[in-house]
């Protein structure tokens, strides 16, 4: 009889949280796949190294990641196609290919840096060997995003995202002057030198990332389809619209949450006590002492986890969507791989080439900056497009960009694109 009582309260608690699952749609699974692994090493970096000095871009970057985020699901909504799709119907070819080839190797880079500290992540939990864990992971990731629905397992890994709140419980339990940290929150500081500018170069690339533009336009399509939605009139898109702005705020402002405390965390726990150079996992791992003490290193490897089996198929499904859209083959993981193998094959393919720049012997946390900053530089092209996209009547007719649209689309692509000349400058001078 107890046990009954028991097994209805498990199935009681299991279908709520699957009911409150429903309430994440593609734009708060996009903000948490925005804090992907090479987005965690690149804000503890920034944390440990310049203490709050960086803590200002949060406030900062809120306005513009959302904002771009929305252009991109609006654009999804409004015309029933991706991204790539319609840059092709504005874009000269040589452009249009230029940008995705761009897009394909910054999203490659980065799957190669996320399989890199997941794997050396794991390695502080598990005695195996990083290479091994490597190939492990990638396996798994490739099976995962193939042979199971993402719809269903993105839900189950938003759980595993929500272990990044030990940032925020981190950042309580440690003594703070918060006075001091609202300060820096909300006023800029700015060092002309090269690892300052880059780790600001790499905090925008890794918070406003290209695959982020083309995952959630896809995502928004297949996520209408899914509920067997086929009424395109102005009135429902523009009621999906407004649905979509909430999802897509909720989304940006976890992901601006979750870096807020990463940053704090890292001050408190590594930047006061003189660890200012974030070398290996246990590096930053150790950022969660105060929180799990000698657990911390199995805290942050499920974060970590978590969020690398979330960020990764999102970072490879978005060249998936891209290709598959520049060479008109069937997309969407919706299909089965025998219906859109050459969709699943650019997965698999991007996914085992990232892994390969694990055997190259790059350390895994400067691998995970460099990602960033390259993810950075290559969204200054896919910025432009996306707003000129946007602000096209022919192709948007009454939901193009607004003018706070236009302003804030604006601001992003001239902050990013200062960024990016400034860091190639810096580098080459």
């Amino acid at each position: 009889m107890k046990k009954m009582v028991k097994r209805k309260k498990i199935n009681l608690v299991a279908k709520k949280f699957a009911k409150g699952l429903k309430f994440f749609g593609p734009g708060f699974v996009t903000g948490a796949a925005d804090n992907d692994p090479s987005g965690i090493g690149t804000y503890s970096i920034a944390g440990s190294a310049y203490g709050l000095s960086l803590l200002w871009l949060c406030p900062f970057l809120f306005p513009l990641m959302f904002v771009m985020q929305e252009m991109c699901a609006r654009i999804g909504l409004a015309t029933s196609s991706g991204l790539t799709f319609n840059m092709k119907k504005v874009f000269h070819p040589t452009i249009l290919y230029m940008s995705i080839f761009l897009l394909v190797i910054a999203n490659i880079i980065n799957i190669g840096a996320d399989i890199a500290i997941m794997a050396a992540a794991t390695t502080l939990v598990l005695d195996l060997d990083f290479k091994l864990l490597s190939i492990i992971i990638t396996t798994v990731i490739i099976v995962m995003e193939i042979f199971i629905s993402y719809h269903i397992y993105s839900k189950v890994l938003l759980a595993l995202a929500f272990f990044l709140f030990s940032y925020v419980i981190t950042a309580f339990l440690t003594v703070q002057n918060w006075t001091e940290i609202f300060q820096h929150a909300f006023i800029p500081t700015f060092k002309f030198n090269k690892e300052f500018v880059l780790l600001v170069t790499g905090f925008f690339g890794t918070t406003i990332s290209p695959y982020l533009f083309f995952w959630q336009t896809s995502h928004e399509i297949e996520n209408k389809l899914d509920k067997t939605d086929h009424n395109n009139s102005s009135h429902h898109i523009k009621k999906l619209i407004r649905k979509m702005r909430f999802d897509t705020f909720t989304g940006m402002l976890f992901a601006q949450i979750i870096i807020f405390f990463i940053v704090v965390t890292c001050f408190s726990s590594l930047h006061v006590n003189g660890i200012t150079n974030i070398v290996t996992a246990n590096d930053a791992a150790s950022a969660l002492g105060p929180l799990a003490g000698q657990w911390s290193s199995w805290i942050f490897t499920i974060g970590i986890i978590g969020a690398g089996f979330l960020g990764v198929p999102v970072i490879a499904g978005s060249s998936a969507y891209a290709l598959a859209e520049i060479f008109e083959q069937p997309e969407g993981l919706s299909h089965k791989f025998k219906n859109a193998m050459f969709f699943y094959g650019i997965i698999a393919f991007s996914s085992l080439i990232g892994l390969a720049i694990n055997f190259v012997g790059i350390n895994p946390i400067k691998a995970l900056l460099y990602a960033a900053v390259v993810n950075a530089i290559v969204s200054v092209p896919i910025v432009a497009f996306v707003i000129l996209l946007a602000n096209n009547k022919a192709i948007m007719g009454k939901h193009k960009n607004n003018f706070w649209s236009n302003f804030l689309g604006l601001a992003t692509f001239c902050t990013i694109l200062f960024c990016a000349v400034l860091t190639i400058y810096l580098f080459l001078v």
